[in-house]
């Protein structure tokens, strides 16, 4: 009679979207296969909707209040402690970057490093990007004339494809750093780094609704959310498809949202404060001096 144990059977992890802090399945109830980029089965993640992108806005526009209305200090501290629980989770993203872009577990690391120093670097501006990009004015006139930034509320973010993980983070922190909420159609082909990211922001004391990440194809959900009429502000990073690109600028101009056009930066130079900036609105306000 035998006396070895029967092989472990591993417990496979199904994917799902995340919308306003929670983890739902796809309305749809779709779902489609991940590969490797050795064309190895990974896993198999949710095939977003349309009206799961609509459910994502509604979370969003949900969020923005307490959001926007945190200060800036404690926005920042929350961005830290982002980077704080993705160190601690350091290896399995490097697994997941690795398999995902094909590329050596060096250069897996490097990538999973730089996302974490991004969130750090993008923390320590969340109480700095008013003083850059506000202040007083000179006026002919007995007046206080003053300029702050302010978020421009909803953001809808097609993330990058050639970076999983640094150049998703490069797109997602800059928005909400000052204070926008965020609907993210991650990557189709390379997804897992997105869905175990929202692992992290789940657990990191963001509140819910100011990221929701979608999987799924982006042809289908993008332009329900380019033409969301309570949607401010589309950023196409990672929209490839030229013809794609121009529809989802046509739809977005319908209530004048503000537009990121697609491109390829390098994702490992300093990034700067133009995404920053690019999603802010500027409020002035006069106030008499007195006598």
């Amino acid at each position: 009679m035998s006396t070895e144990s029967p092989a472990r059977v591993a417990v496979r992890k199904t994917y799902k979207l995340f919308i306003g802090g929670a983890f739902p399945r796809s309305e749809s109830g779709r779902s489609y296969q991940v590969h490797s980029a050795s064309g190895a089965f990974l896993a198999n993640a949710a095939l977003g909707s349309r009206k799961d992108a609509r459910d994502a806005v509604k979370a969003a526009r949900a969020a923005v209040g307490k959001w926007s209305g945190a200060t800036a200090y404690n926005r920042g501290q929350i961005l830290y402690r982002v980077a704080e629980v993705l160190e601690g989770r350091h290896e399995q993203f490097v697994s997941e970057v690795k398999a995902a872009e094909g590329v050596s577990r060096k250069e897996a690391t490097a990538q999973v490093d730089a996302a974490i120093d991004r969130w750090v670097w993008y923390a320590g501006w969340s109480d700095k990007i008013a003083q850059i990009h506000g202040g007083a004015n000179p006026v002919a006139g007995p007046y206080f004339n003053l300029s702050a930034p302010e978020p421009t509320g909803v953001v809808a973010v097609v993330a990058p494809a050639d970076s999983s993980l640094l150049g998703l983070v490069s797109v997602i922190a800059p928005a909400i750093v000052t204070g926008n909420t965020v609907v993210v159609l991650a990557a189709t082909d390379r997804p897992l780094p997105a869905v175990s990211l929202t692992e992290v922001l789940a657990t990191s004391d963001l509140p819910g609704g100011v990221v929701n990440v979608l999987t799924g194809k982006v042809a289908e959900m993008a332009p329900w959310l380019a033409a969301h009429m309570d949607v401010n502000a589309i950023d196409l990073t990672g929209v490839t498809d030229n013809t794609l690109a121009t529809e989802l600028e046509i739809a977005a101009a319908e209530n004048l949202k503000r537009v990121i056009r697609p491109g390829s930066p390098d994702w490992t130079a300093d990034p700067g404060v133009s995404r920053m900036l690019a999603l802010l609105e500027i409020k002035t306000v006069w106030h008499p001096k007195g006598v």
